[in-house]
């Protein structure tokens, strides 16, 4: 073999040769997404690993290649994303989330369930969207629950409903939306409240105590798993979390949940959902679908929200901040956290974190139920 068979043989093995269009398109939308995540901090826990995944994927496709004979042959992000068809990574995603939050603003305004609850709007506009583009009912359901801007959520119900052909798209979509929560949600809540609403300072919530903190994880379990049985992985998983927290007898536990376990959780999550985004597989018609349903849907989420807290205003008298109501959507705690800018941005002396964390915790465990609901109408595989 000469020189030129040799240097003519490498080329032959690199990206270059082997990639089409697609693949150029979805490294530059990489490497956007790495943009967002690091000059901008958008959510770079959740952006750097899809981002990256994405990146690897369209650079060297067999990185998620299927397991061949005799358990050879299979890429490392394909048993990463195993882990997502088994639904167990969504399920150790909440038993974390249920870890690192406080539930105590819930418990002290119980009226946040509402907003929680009407922040599941987006669901159900997506869902009967997605039949009106010609999905199925189980792909619609799969679908509807980006709405919820709930990741791990709309991973499990899409692997219950045995919608692996869209699980990419959906997973994409789900975790992009929430990454970009604070550019997409601000809009939506100024167009809907007055500068006077915005400027509303909330009173202190009542002290919650300690045994009030340990019952309602179990409390809620019971009540939600007895009436939707398949929200038991997602509600039971979330709720030990929080029981960790709060019972003060596991503090190892707790540490390890909220840390080491929730952030291992959080590579392997999110470089195998950035894997999904091979450019054959992603750039097709239905995929863009799922991705304009999901923003659609994310935007009627916050829209309901913010609307229900304009309600509970007037009915208050003033005495209820309607940006709150936008955090009923579940990427928890980064809704929080966009209403207590939006609300600093019209008078830095008001504080809604703490207030809005009661509808961002509400609209984790109402995403939760609506896909109980969902397995219930259809059927868990």
């Amino acid at each position: 073999m000469n020189l030129g068979q040799v240097f003519a043989n490498l080329f032959s093995q690199t990206a270059f040769v082997n990639l089409d269009w697609k693949n150029y398109v979805m490294i530059v939308v990489a490497c956007i997404f790495l943009y967002l995540a690091i000059a901008k901090g958008f959510e770079p826990l959740l952006l750097v690993p899809i981002a990256f995944g994405m990146l690897l994927v369209n650079i060297y496709p067999d990185i998620m290649a299927e397991t061949g004979e005799g358990g050879a042959g299979g890429g490392l992000l394909r048993y990463f994303y195993l882990l997502d068809e088994f639904s167990i990574l969504p399920c150790l995603i909440f038993m974390g989330v249920g870890a690192m939050t406080d539930f105590g603003p819930l418990i002290a305004n119980p009226i946040s369930f509402l907003m929680g609850a009407a922040a599941q709007f987006g669901i159900y506009v997506a869902y009967f969207l997605a039949m009106a583009l010609g999905f199925n009912g189980k792909q619609a359901a799969a679908i509807s629950i980006i709405g919820g801007a709930d990741g791990p959520t709309s991973i499990y119900l899409a692997t219950q409903l045995g919608q692996f052909s869209i699980l990419g798209a959906i997973a994409v979509a789900a975790y992009s939306y929430m990454s970009l929560v604070p550019l997409i949600q601000p809009p939506i809540m100024k167009l809907f409240t007055t500068e006077e609403e915005r400027k509303i300072k909330m009173g202190q919530l009542r002290p919650v105590s300690k045994l009030e903190k340990i019952l309602f994880p179990i409390v809620i379990t019971i009540v939600v798993c007895m009436i939707l049985p398949a929200t038991a992985p997602l509600v039971g998983m979330l709720m030990l979390g929080n029981l960790f927290r709060e019972s003060g007898v596991v503090r190892q536990l707790q540490e390890t949940a909220s840390n080491a376990m929730m952030y291992i959780v959080v590579i392997m999550l999110g470089t195998s959902v950035g894997a999904t985004t091979s450019g054959e597989n992603f750039l097709q018609p239905d995929t863009i679908k799922i991705v304009v349903c999901g923003l659609i849907a994310f935007a009627f989420g916050t829209f309901g929200g913010v609307m229900l807290g304009k309600l509970l205003c007037a009915i208050t008298h003033g005495k209820i901040n309607p940006l709150i109501g936008s955090a009923g959507v579940s990427a928890v705690p980064m809704a929080a956290r966009v209403s207590q800018k939006v609300g600093a941005e019209y008078d830095p002396t008001n504080f809604l974190l703490m207030h809005a964390m009661g509808p961002n915790v509400a609209g984790v465990i109402g995403t939760a139920v609506a896909a109980g609901t969902f397995m219930a109408i259809y059927g868990a595989r």
